[in-house]
């Protein structure tokens, strides 16, 4: 046997195996024959780096080198369902779709709903190509490196199994109970924060710059959604050809399906190699479907991932495509969240935490409870007046539940319990970092540190929100980066980024080195930052995404919005006194003053540039917009950004005060009705694109 067959026949039985452990529970060999074959696979690679292949089992191990998620266009937006808590909703559903059956015969699919990190696969030749997560359903972040180290998700599909050409799968990327708790376990011991939930831990570790830290974190994936495209139908060969089909509850505009239903296409991507639900099961009543929903309502405790709910589909692609959508979701599909699960235990402290605002956030500290599959011992208190609301005491047996089976909440006291030797809980009056007195502002429920240039959790918290996505951009950094950073004494404000140099962050150490010069670029990239995401980054208190763009298009340029009297700053649509009063305390603050200076001369955007001026017009201005349907000339967000540009305001619901739709085919039946009955005018493309010359 050539070098080059025994890898190929080493990789084939090494992704079996791993199908066998990882997929069906079922392993064939002990772990370590498994791991003699793997190290025998590795010599092989290493002496014939000519055979490399990145879906080889040897790279689940992934990198310590970072690396950078490239945005990727969804090929059809991921959407999400129609979301119901109770058994009403779940009935006046099933009625809706006999309904609009008229009569004819049909059945349900009833499935776990999966709580983690929702994943998009693409496979050519039965070979993983492509890993993009939802991101903002029209596009997300490639995170194939760091899919590729998850075991339950194929690298090679099975041979034999009768999979196209090309095809798209989507489900979810979770974090198991054990694997959480052990994360959390060494996070505590190295005293770094926790992570709430399984669902933040996955989707945390999945955007790791290193694929190496995903590899030891053990992450699952159940998938659930399966497209194939129909050029790749001809060249699929089964002895099932009438089982084709394609899922397509998260797309807008759903392509011609090749499956007939919903439950044989996930049967077949099973007998591919996927780890699909396995509780799923076809229902043909309603009786059948609360059955479903009481029965995991308790099962779902002793599953190894976290779930939060039931989706039910109906399973007939045909009669999915008669029902339709409306104009957010399918009306053959709807999403139940199981209530959320409570208990007691004991309150032994209240502690304060500082947010990023200076938003103070009070927080319960109790006796470890188990809830929702996780040991609880914290949880949120959110504001004085919950606290009074409660009347809560240092030593009351607390009702504690996880809010959507998520974040655990304190809702309520056993007052029976309590004795009259426990001490009422008073809300702080001066911060807990720094020593300041805190201030609540009027209609708002949190109390807040004012002192946001002096306190050290807001001090990270403006540069973590500077850095961000929406904000700067800088990818090349993140939190615990810049935790490391402000503790070594190399920042103090966002405007010492742009003093760091690769000297200063590796401190001599040439082991830092690959990673400080990303951290350059990355700094050195955001000084192309258009003007209004600098001023949204800057971090005003009050001042959104959207105020930001506005003042931005306002005012032009940052010294004009500095010297902005409070009369100027009510002229901005959306801006009231609690925004101007922000924006000129902001620019009276000398640390901030100097802030901004300091931007400047490290050359970050401080105007308008003549491009974008060039480009805006006031022709909308003062108009109210609701975009709905699907488009020809240009996508959403292409319009909601000429909107913009022109003066306008993009609005996501129809009222009285909307100036008019901007309507594509397949506009929402609801939304048509409701613009009917309040006499608003709808307004086509061309229409539209004519208004705008």
């Amino acid at each position: 046997m050539t070098p080059k067959e025994q890898i190929e026949a080493l990789r084939k039985e090494l992704h079996q195996h791993n199908y066998n452990y990882y997929v069906l529970n079922q392993p064939t060999i002990s772990d370590y024959e498994f791991d003699m074959k793997m190290h025998e696979l590795q010599d092989l690679e290493t002496f014939y780096p000519q055979f490399a292949d990145p879906n080889s089992p040897t790279q689940r191990v992934g990198s310590d080198l970072n690396q950078q998620f490239s945005q990727v266009a969804h090929k059809y937006p991921m959407l999400s369902l129609a979301n119901t808590y109770n058994e009403t909703d779940v009935r006046e559903f099933y009625d809706r779709v006999k309904n609009g059956l008229e009569g004819e015969e049909f059945e349900i699919v009833a499935e776990m709903k999966y709580d983690g990190l929702s994943i998009s696969l693409t496979y050519i030749d039965g070979k993983l190509t492509q890993a993009v997560t939802r991101g903002d359903g029209v596009k997300g972040d490639d995170v194939t490196a760091n899919v590729r180290t998850i075991r339950s998700i194929p690298l090679q599909l099975r041979e034999g199994s009768g999979y196209p050409h090309e095809f798209e799968i989507r489900g979810e990327i979770l974090m198991p109970w054990t694997s959480f708790e052990a994360l959390n376990a060494e996070r505590e011991a190295k005293e770094e924060p926790l992570f709430a939930n399984p669902r933040n831990a996955a989707s945390g570790t999945l955007k790791s710059q290193k694929s190496e830290l995903v590899a030891s974190r053990k992450l699952d994936a159940y998938l659930y959604y399966l497209l194939v495209p129909e050029d790749s139908q001809k060249e699929v060969e089964t002895t099932q050809p009438d089982l084709f089909g394609m899922q397509m509850d998260l797309f807008s505009e759903p392509a011609v399906p090749i499956f007939n239903s919903h439950y044989e296409s996930l049967i077949l991507a099973e007998n591919w190699g996927f780890k699909i639900s396995q509780g799923m099961k076809k229902c043909k009543t309603i009786d059948e479907i609360l059955d479903f929903i009481n029965y995991w309502d308790v099962e779902r405790k002793n599953l190894p991932v976290a779930t939060d709910g039931i989706v039910l589909k109906v399973n007939s692609l045909r009669q999915q495509r008669h029902l339709g959508y409306t104009a957010k979701s399918p009306r053959w599909a709807i999403a139940y969240k199981f209530k959320a699960e409570r208990a007691c235990t004991r309150l032994n402290e209240v502690t304060y935490q500082v947010g990023r605002t200076g938003a103070i956030t009070p927080v319960a500290n109790m006796n470890p409870v188990q809830l929702a599959g996780t040991t609880v011992k914290r949880a949120s208190l959110h504001n004085a007046d919950i606290i009074n609301e409660l009347d809560l005491h240092i030593g009351d047996m607390v009702y504690v539940e996880k809010g959507g089976e998520i974040i655990p909440k304190v809702v309520g006291v056993d007052v029976s319990q309590r004795t009259e030797d426990l001490e009422k809980v008073e809300f702080i009056k001066i911060c807990p970092e720094c020593g300041t007195p805190l201030v609540r502002y009027e209609g708002e429920a949190a109390h807040y540190c004012p002192n946001d240039t002096g306190c050290a959790p807001q001090i990270k918290g403006k540069i973590e929100h500077f850095i961000s996505r929406k904000a700067m951009n800088i990818e090349t950094l993140g939190p615990e980066t810049v935790d490391d950073y402000y503790n070594r004494g190399l920042i103090h404000d966002i405007a010492d980024l742009y003093t760091l140099n690769i000297l200063k962050i590796t401190g001599g150490n040439i082991n830092r080195r690959i990673s400080a010069e990303n951290v350059i670029k990355g700094i050195n990239k955001s000084l192309g930052v258009p003007f209004e995401r600098v001023v949204y980054a800057i971090g005003i208190r009050f001042v959104g995404e959207t105020t930001a763009k506005l003042l931005a298009r306002k005012f032009k340029t940052m010294d004009s919005l500095a010297s902005a009297t409070q009369e100027q700053l009510l002229e901005v649509d959306g801006v009231g006194d609690v925004i101007a009063d922000s924006v000129i305390q902001y620019f009276a603050n000398d640390k901030n003053k100097d802030i901004i200076y300091r931007l400047k001369d490290a050359g970050v955007v401080m105007q308008m540039s003549e491009e974008e001026l060039a480009g805006h017009t006031d022709k909308l201005e003062g108009q109210s917009i609701v975009i709905s349907g699907v488009f020809e000339h240009h996508s959403r967000d292409e319009y909601k950004a000429m909107i913009e540009k022109n003066g306008g305001k993009n609005v996501g619901s129809i009222s009285a005060k909307t100036s008019f739709i901007l309507a594509g085919d397949n506009m929402g039946p609801a939304k048509l009705e409701k613009a009917q009955k309040l006499g608003i005018r709808i307004m086509n493309e061309e229409e539209f694109l004519e208004l705008l010359k």
